[in-house]
């Protein structure tokens, strides 16, 4: 018999439909029922990509002895941590407090009134028992140690990573910049990229930070490992080389073995620093890695609505890695003559390089021409060879049985979307990119935020029992930023006035004046036992530095001052925790050169003006915004409007003389 997730729409929740544990939804009915029985609460998050979620369900959650014990001394709570992130931020961080780490599968056991009391992650059979055991045990004999401790824990999970206000810094420079990154650099790999550690995640806004600061500080030590990690990402099993797309992250320090999960957010910000990337340094290996991942992207995770689907499965068949790995044996096959080149390229053994499973995945080490050299063949005719391979390769993978799709389509992950699409269309001048970013915009305009300016979630096709709630502050953050970058590409106002009404609301529900920073969850939300501040970026960009950007470019755009003090404050708040760790403060660092260096305010006006912006938009400039067009009605737009197409460099609200050329204005820049 089903349990109560049968009605979520969730594929993750789906998965545990049929399990014999009775699992809940989060809801009144299963916390009322907590109190009611004097219960203790699991609360058990994780996500439909999740390798070791899928392997806990297995192995515990399948079995009905374990079962038994969990449905007669819990009340099992299963959640969806893509779905609810406030839920999984206030657990996390317990867990974290007790244990000192934290991922995914999430299991934290909580008093009825649903302060936790103790937790952990991955847990095998006969321990998980055990613990629950133990735990119903501790719970029936000691109730008031078990009191006293969750008290304790509840409070440090509510004075946690709340900065306060700081008195503003009078004057950023320079010295400040290299105070974060000179203790940074320590931590690089040289070698093979990224930082001197494993596992490796790619963290694209520390990379994009290091673009940025390489070029404003003229740094060679950032610019080498920014090259030297896009590459050898681009290069590792990390890499999808057959169909496109980066895996969530390789559990070695080289990019070779990867968790083979494929996360929206990743790839949309991967495709905004490889886009970034080209424009820096033209790699063509970066423009390839854009064009594969978006293709990628449109195949297999766009819905016909026009929004982008969550991830893919690590699994398939019940084996990680499964769909994205072949012995050589299987290539010889299937390639005939072909395959010494594509297997000297792609560096395949007999043994397999992946020795663990005896089986291959594709990598490179070296570039086209030294791999044609060591084949003895003029690179062209390599090329040819791998092409053909390569396609031979992917129609016979995609007779394979596929890894799982998660087709939620969340509202954050599609705003990152929208500004990677926007990206790559100004590195590479290729409209359809544009058009691709046009209809997702559009898609989340009429689906996901409704006439008061407040955001859902998550969008649902067919809408079931599933939870469907109100949008958190990265739900904001990032579609406010894609609605932006939108602006700056088309000029078209209308995507800044929605930006504009969005980050008001944001203001007005989220915004916390104590500490001067944003809360994840809005005033209007049912409370949970700790409202948070979500302020470190991560894999992702925090919400609160990504608001802090919006509010720093909209209040250029709009000339409102109160925008940019409100985003300066919030960088002063958080600027003292920067230094000690840059890498967790990246996307605050790059505000902060923002700060440091001052933004460009480009306007092109004229009948021409599109033309001029995509001229300039190829060429790197980081910290630059753009408006302009035929028409337009922004403050600084107002004396700006000539017979012919002209283009104004302004800075610190201060205009050069107007210019008619691209490299004209370039100039300008490099002048100041």
């Amino acid at each position: 018999m089903p349990n109560k997730l049968i009605g979520e729409t969730s594929p993750y929740l789906q998965q545990h439909a049929h399990n014999p544990v009775n699992w809940y939804p989060w809801g009144d009915e299963a916390l009322d029922l907590a109190v009611k029985e004097n219960k203790l609460i699991l609360v058990s998050i994780g996500y439909s990509a999740c390798h070791w979620c899928h392997v806990m369900e297995h192995e515990s959650f399948e079995d009905e002895s374990v079962a038994a014990i969990m449905n007669a001394h819990f009340v099992c709570i299963k959640i969806d941590r893509e779905e609810r992130p406030d839920i999984d931020q206030v657990y996390m961080y317990a867990v974290q407090l007790m244990t000192g780490g934290g991922g995914w599968p999430l299991n934290c056991f909580c008093l009825p009134d649903q302060r936790p009391v103790y937790g952990g992650t991955y847990f095998r059979n006969g321990d998980w028992k055990n613990l629950l055991l133990n735990l119903s045990a501790f719970w029936r004999d000691r109730p008031a140690e078990a009191v006293e401790y969750a008290e304790r824990l509840t409070e440090g999970i509510r004075n946690s990573e709340i900065p306060g206000i700081a008195e503003p810094v009078d004057l950023y420079t320079t010295r400040h910049l290299e105070d974060i990154f000179t203790p940074w650099k320590r931590y690089f790999d040289t070698t093979a990229g990224g930082y001197n550690r494993a596992p490796k995640f790619p963290l694209p806004n520390n990379w994009q930070f290091m673009f940025r600061y390489a070029w404003l500080m003229e740094d060679d030590a950032a610019n080498l490992v920014a090259r030297l990690t896009l590459e050898k990402m681009a290069y590792g099993g990390i890499y999808d080389h057959i169909g496109g797309g980066f895996a969530r992250y390789s559990v070695d320090g080289e990019w070779h073995v990867p968790h083979f999960e494929k996360m929206l957010y990743d790839n949309a910000q991967l495709v905004s620093l490889y886009a970034e990337g080209y424009r820096y340094c033209g790699d063509p290996l970066y423009k390839q890695v854009v064009f594969e991942t978006l293709d990628w992207l449109e195949r297999e995770m766009t819905s016909p609505e026009g929004g982008f689907y969550s991830a893919l499965d690590a699994d398939s068949e019940g084996t990680e890695g499964k769909f994205y790995t072949f012995t050589r044996s299987e290539l010889q096959e299937l390639l005939g003559g072909d395959e010494p080149v594509f297997s000297t390229y792609f560096n395949v053994t007999e043994t397999g390089n992946w020795q663990e499973e005896h089986t291959n995945i594709f990598k490179r080490k070296e570039d086209d021409s030294a791999v044609a050299h060591k084949l003895g063949m003029p690179e062209t005719e390599m090329l040819k060879i791998l092409a053909r391979a390569k396609d031979k390769v992917a129609r016979y993978r995609d007779t394979r049985i596929r890894p799982g799709l998660d087709n939620k389509i969340l509202a954050s992950w599609n705003g990152l979307m929208i500004r990677g699409l926007v990206d790559a269309y100004d590195a590479f001048a290729e409209r359809p990119f544009l058009d691709s970013a046009l209809k997702n915009a559009r898609f989340v305009k009429e689906h996901l935020v409704l006439p008061d300016n407040s955001i859902k979630r998550l969008y649902q096709a067919s809408p079931g029992e599933g939870w469907n709630g109100a949008g958190f502050l990265d739900d904001y953050a990032f579609i406010i930023d894609g609605f932006i970058a939108l602006y700056e590409a088309t000029f078209d106002e209308n995507w800044l006035s929605d930006a504009r009404k969005l980050a008001d609301y944001a203001i007005a529900h989220f915004f916390d004046r104590q500490s001067g920073l944003f809360f994840y969850t809005s005033a209007g939300d049912k409370a949970l036992i700790a409202r948070k501040l979500e302020i470190m970026d991560n894999v992702i960009p925090s919400s609160n530095s990504m608001m802090a950007h919006n509010l720093y470019r909209l209040g250029h755009l709009f000339n409102d001052d109160k925008y940019v003090a409100t985003a300066r404050q919030m960088l002063a708040n958080v600027f003292p925790h920067i230094k000690g760790y840059g890498s967790s403060y990246s996307n605050w660092a790059g505000l902060l050169l923002f700060e440091v260096f001052g933004l460009y305010e480009i306007a092109i006006t004229g009948q021409g003006s599109m033309e001029k912006r995509q001229e300039l938009a190829t060429h790197y400039v980081p910290n630059k915004i753009l408006f302009g067009g035929k028409t337009g009605t922004l403050p600084l737009l107002a004396d700006k409007w000539l017979p012919e197409t002209k283009i104004f460099v302004c800075k610190n609200r201060t205009c050069q003389l107007p210019v008619s050329e691209v490299a004209e204005a370039l100039e300008q820049i490099s002048d100041q």
